[in-house]
Parts: C-alpha cells; sequence; structure tokens
C-alpha cells in the first residue's frame, strides 16, 4: 500500500551492503579537528553535522585508539536523525526515555555540552551496560543512567523535561537489511504487540514533558500504525501538542495522512526513510511541540547532595594533580568520590545506575581513579601523562591490559600517569621505576 510501483526497488535494496556510519564526539573534539587526523576516507551524512560514512570494507574504527578514546560512536546512519532533530538548547533537561545502548543519549549530549541535565533510562538492566559504557567513553559528565519503567519515571517527574526522545521498541521492518533475525523477530510478533507498547510509553511521557517543551518519536519500522497513527494517538493524549515541521533531505519521505486513515495534513510534517532511497536503513521520526496554556509545574525536589569535605589527604593528594571542574558538585559515599551535576533530581526509591559521574575508591589508605574518570578529562587536565602517537605499538599494548616498558621515555614522576592517544585520553597506569602497571578496565580492552 505504501511503496506501490517502488516496492521492487525497495526489495532489492535489501540484497545490497549496510551502510556504516561513524559519528563525531564533539564533547571531546571538533569535526574540523577530527577530520584533520582521521586515517579513514569519510564522506558526510547529509542529515547530520557531525556524522560520516566510511567504508566498513576498508576501515575499521573500531578497532583505532581513537575510538576508544571516545572521539566518535559508530551508528547505523538513520538512527543519527532523531537525536540530530530534537531541538536542545542550553540548559535543557533532557530525557531519552528508551536510551540503551546509548547512540541517541551520546548525540544529545554533545548538544547540551556541559550544561543542563540528561536523564538516560532503560527498562532492560543488562542493555544499559551498554548505555553506561557509552556515556563514560564519551566524557558526559552532566548525566543520570536509570532502569525503570515509564510509569514509574512519570509519577517523579511531572512537566519537569524540556526535551524527550522517545526512541519507541518497535517491528523493526526498516532493519531487515542489518539482520535476518529482524525478519523472523517481524513474522513471530508482527505489529500489534508493538504498538501497545507503544502507547503504553507515550502515554506515560506525556506526563513529564513541560509546557512548551518538544517530544521526538522515532521508530525503525514503516507501519503506519507504529508511526502515523501513534503521532495521531500523542496527539490525542495531549490536545496541546502539534507537530513541527523539520528538515527534509533528499529521498526522505513525508508521512501520509491516507496511511493513518486521517484527514490530519501536519501529518505531512514527518518523515519515513526507506534504504531504497537513501543511504541507510528504514527510519521514521516526529517532532511534536507542546503549546499548552497551563501552570504545571515540576513536583520534584531536588537531590540534597552529600558533600565531599576536603578532608581526606590521599583523596586530596590525587586532586592536586587535576584540573577540577567548578561546576559541578563532589559527593563522597561508601569510600567511593563522584562528580555530580549540581541541578540533580531527586530519585529515592528509583534504580539509578549512575549520577554523574564515578571519580574512584579510598583504598587501603590509597585512591584508585576510576576509568569514567580519565575519560572526561582534557590534554591538560592531568599534570603526569604520557601521550603516544596512534601508530605507536605502546597504544594497542596499553589498550589490551599488558604492562609497558617506558625505560626510553623521561620526564613521568611516579605513581599515576593518564595515558593519552595524540592528546585523548584513553586511561590511567602507575608508574614504578621504569614499568607502568597497566589500570585500563578490563571490561573495556581490546580484543586481539
Amino acid at each position: 500500500m505504501m511503496l506501490k510501483d517502488e516496492y521492487p526497488k525497495y526489495e532489492e535494496s535489501l540484497s545490497h551492503p549496510m551502510y556504516t556510519c561513524l559519528r563525531v564526539n564533539t564533547l571531546k573534539i571538533s569535526v574540523e579537528e577530527f577530520l584533520e587526523i582521521s586515517p579513514f576516507k569519510l564522506t558526510p551524512v547529509p542529515w547530520t553535522k557531525n556524522g560520516f560514512y566510511y567504508d566498513a570494507s576498508v576501515d575499521t574504527p573500531s578497532k583505532h585508539p581513537f575510538y576508544y578514546a571516545g572521539l566518535y560512536y559508530l551508528q547505523e546512519p538513520s538512527a543519527c536523525l532523531p537525536a540530530a532533530t530534537l531541538p536542545i538548547e542550553e540548559n535543557d533537561k533532557v530525557l531519552d526515555l528508551c536510551a540503551a545502548p546509548g547512540g541517541k543519549s551520546t548525540e544529545l549530549a554533545t548538544h547540551l555540552g556541559s550544561k543542563g541535565l540528561l536523564v538516560s533510562n532503560d527498562i532492560s538492566a543488562s542493555r544499559l551496560k551498554a548505555l553506561q559504557k557509552n556515556i563514560e567513553v564519551f566524557g558526559i559528565k552532566n548525566s543520570i543512567i536509570t532502569c525503570e519503567t515509564p510509569e514509574s519515571l512519570s509519577s517523579v517527574f511531572k512537566a519537569y523535561f524540556d526535551k524527550i526522545l522517545i526512541d519507541a521498541p518497535c517491528s523493526g521492518e526498516g532493519m531487515f537489511r542489518k539482520s535476518g533475525a529482524m525478519i523472523t523477530a517481524w513474522e513471530q510478533n508482527g505489529n500489534d504487540k508493538f504498538i501497545a507498547i507503544q502507547r503504553s510509553i507515550l502515554k506515560e511521557a506525556v506526563k513529564m514533558l513541560k509546557p512548551g517543551g518538544s517530544i521526538l518519536y522515532s521508530t525503525c519500522t514503516f507501519d503506519p500504525g507504529e508511526d502515523e497513527k501513534q503521532v495521531l494517538y500523542l496527539k490525542e493524549l495531549f490536545p496541546g501538542l502539534r507537530i513541527e515541521p523539520i528538515d527534509s533531505y533528499d529521498g526522505f519521505v513525508p508521512g501520509n495522512p491516507e496511511w493513518a486513515e486521517s484527514e490530519d495534513d501536519s501529518l505531512k510534517n514527518t518523515y519515513h526513510l526507506f534504504p531504497h532511497k537513501i543511504k541507510g536503513e528504514g527510519h521514521f521520526v516526529a517532532l511534536l511541540k507542546s503549546y499548552e496554556e497551563s501552570d504545571r509545574c515540576p513536583t520534584v525536589s531536588d537531590y540534597s547532595i552529600k558533600a565531599y569535605k576536603n578532608n581526606i589527604p590521599e583523596i586530596e593528594d590525587f586532586l592536586s594533580h587535576v584540573n577540577i571542574d567548578k561546576d559541578y558538585a563532589y559527593e563522597f559515599r561508601n569510600n567511593k568520590l563522584y562528580m555530580v551535576p549540581k541541578n540533580s533530581p531527586e530519585l529515592s526509591g528509583k534504580r539509578i545506575m549512575r549520577r554523574g559521574v564515578y571519580l574512584g575508591e579510598l583504598k587501603k589508605n590509597r585512591f584508585e581513579p576510576s576509568q569514567s574518570f580519565a575519560m572526561i578529562l582534557g590534554e591538560n587536565d592531568f599534570d603526569n601523562k604520557i601521550s603516544f602517537s596512534a601508530d605507536d605499538p605502546r597504544v594497542y599494548k596499553y589498550l589490551k591490559g599488558e604492562t609497558l616498558d617506558l625505560s626510553d621515555y623521561s620526564g613521568l614522576n611516579k605513581g599515576w600517569v593518564l595515558i593519552l592517544v595524540d592528546k585523548y585520553p584513553l586511561g590511567f597506569g602507575k608508574l614504578t621505576g621504569d614499568t607502568l602497571k597497566n589500570k585500563y578496565l578490563p571490561g573495556w580492552r581490546m580484543m586481539s
């Protein structure tokens, strides 16, 4: 019904290789700076300023040290669109409601910069492990990672968020080229199961939106029941919502009121991406803004930070070597030190995987910095450091967890050393004599 005469072209496109993309982490490096040092042949993805196609048959960015330094995220090109479309402003409070594995959260964070607050949530505890790692690799400071149902979050965050992104669980029709398992799952589950899940999510999401805020709804499917009709459902739930125009690019297909059995022409401001018309997989995106006239106010209180008192010698000694960020509060709990966004909400009783950044732990009269501490630092934020070039074999030895011989290197003090690749931090090591004991997080290590 949707593609008509174009269906053979769509079907034929499923036999083609997938397009691959990397998205530059502008929290750590500008696009211009990255293009100067990139060892890959890159061409721009039209709908995102920091996304680039690469040829997976030629390059393997996931094996390059820059990947481990968090300079980019590897993402399917069409999946870059939702986070690039949500209009983030400075100091916004942003919710990524179905966040794992973190592609959209990491991009939302680059738009926020160090201001505002990002709450990244997923109902699956196992999927949150990947989300947490990606947020930590990117060096994101102003985030909270939660593992809750939408109903649980909406009970706390009434009218709280300026922007909400819902990349909803869906039947996955747009991912058939990516995975044969998606075809099997679609055949088994159809669309009805996901329509019900999506509606349950949307019903709670609108409760968390501030008057004047925006919701970005997206799926990786084509079915109007999961796409256009769900946008109409959102409007029914919250009459103050209007579908906003978004930028269109070559090959984008406007939403069709007829597909949704509707006369609402504003559905033409939504877009489908089909793999036979663009260089990417299938996707759907809709942006809605609240024009509600209401005095609804947030009800969540501020988190009561248990401030670190600057009185532990081992921690003070380590921090004396670090350029400390003054825009955050420091909290010491259970012998662990955290850097916490000052505008954090109180979430007592909720499952929080991380609030801000875990900096390290006090152990037997010594302070051991965390891997995530290293990832928020810049080139000049630690005074005892060594920077290897990307082609230095010692970089790969470090990323594999090996001990390093630094007998040919002078200028380092014993103790904690920050390891960098071309001035971008990778992690810590501990120097004794000429030997650097590797402290790179075991779960992050490069496989041989």
